[in-house]
């Protein structure tokens, strides 16, 4: 996923951009995220999250109206307005 784009979302969804990381993922340990992402500037981070998609949260559901990062129910059925 391409920087301009994550940051587009990041906008759109009103969350903070810890919330983009897949923090129970392999890289995610490996590198050590949780104590580097509070030194890094957003603009690093970006670029972080655009490097690697596994370090990407997902599911991703976007619509007109939201941006869901990972799965909970509830904010799902609100933006799907199910």
């Amino acid at each position: 996923m391409r920087g301009s784009t994550l940051c587009e979302l990041h906008k759109k969804s009103g969350l903070p951009l810890k919330r983009f990381f897949n923090t129970s993922g392999i890289l995610y340990r490996e590198m050590n995220l949780s104590q580097k992402l509070p030194e890094m500037s957003e603009d690093e981070q970006f670029k972080l999250l655009a490097s690697d998609g596994m370090i990407v949260k997902r599911p991703l559901l976007v619509t007109d109206g939201a941006v869901c990062v990972g799965f909970k129910e509830a904010e799902w059925q609100v933006a799907l307005k199910v």
